[in-house]
């Protein structure tokens, strides 16, 4: 699994034109699946982002996880992310896991989030998604299970 995280001040996604999953602070998790991961590798990811420190204490260092903070996540399925753009001009989608798997390790990721106690937003899988947020530093980080 991929996950593209930032640190947010506010976040939302819309599906034709009405917000589906909103957070005013947090961090903004896009997420892609590949073929081969299962739900170890959604625990990993949880797990690390709920206890990620990426958010400043009161001497301005990375010290706060988003528990500490009170943030919440929002969560979007991001298939795009399993994108390879190494040859030619399109990009391949080969190792993506195919959407009925993607769907189920996306939604497990979600219930894992909520599990950590963190309120979780989310979007809809497969649906054309925009995407609003105010990154906060910015501070962004690229996460892959192992």
């Amino acid at each position: 699994m991929k996950a593209v995280i930032q640190r947010v001040s506010e976040a939302r996604v819309t599906v034709e034109g009405e917000a589906v999953g909103a957070i005013s602070g947090g961090i903004l998790v896009l997420l892609g699946v590949e073929k081969g991961d299962d739900e170890r590798d959604a625990a990993w990811l949880a797990e690390k982002i709920a206890g990620l420190r990426i958010f400043e204490d009161a001497a301005g260092k990375m010290n706060l996880s988003v528990r500490e903070v009170d943030g919440a996540i929002l969560a979007v399925s991001q298939f795009t992310l399993a994108g390879n753009c190494a040859k030619g001009r399109r990009p391949s989608f080969d190792t993506a896991a195919p959407p009925d798997e993607g769907k189920r390790l996306y939604e497990r990721f979600v219930e894992l989030m909520r599990a950590t106690g963190l309120p979780v937003a989310t979007g809809i899988f497969q649906a054309d998604m925009k995407v609003q947020l105010v990154n906060d530093g910015p501070v962004t980080f690229i996460l892959e299970s192992p």
